[in-house]
């Protein structure tokens, strides 16, 4: 009984882990136009914050910039905010509290994080990565831009 219970709980969240979430999603001319990566003015940092991975699909996960929600990602979906040069505090939505980034924003210039998933006890985390601008470009522009 036991044995068919684990089972039966391993099926469902494979099931969960894979099926499809979606979020509201902007614009496709805003995302194109987001995705030619220009710098920002000279008083503010741009930042994408980019989950290009299809495990956790059925998972949207909340993020935070300075404790604020700026929304739930899906997987191949980013977000794009200009932010104040200096530090801020990114987080993520995981299994039992939120996953944190400190990341230092540089004026004029853009900053890429990842967001990924990973297998919980009980629903699946993420996590938050500050990656290169080469990884982070090629990564964003497979993905779609979240409202």
């Amino acid at each position: 009984m036991f044995k068919q219970f684990m089972m039966s709980a391993a099926a469902l969240s494979f099931a969960v882990m894979t099926g499809c979430a979606s979020v509201p999603m902007e614009s496709p001319e805003k995302d194109q136009a987001l995705k030619t990566f220009a710098a920002p003015a000279q008083d503010q940092a741009g930042l994408y914050i980019f989950r290009d991975s299809m495990l956790g699909a059925a998972l949207k996960k909340t993020v935070k910039i300075d404790g604020e929600v700026i929304g739930e990602t899906a997987a191949n979906t980013y977000f794009y905010r200009l932010i104040t040069p200096g530090p801020h505090t990114l987080a993520t939505e995981s299994e039992f509290s939120d996953n944190l980034l400190e990341l230092n924003a540089v004026a004029g210039k853009n900053h890429y994080v990842r967001q990924s998933i990973k297998m919980g006890l009980f629903v699946g985390g993420a996590k938050l990565t500050e990656v290169s601008e080469s990884e982070g470009q090629k990564a964003v522009a497979n993905t779609e831009l979240a409202r």
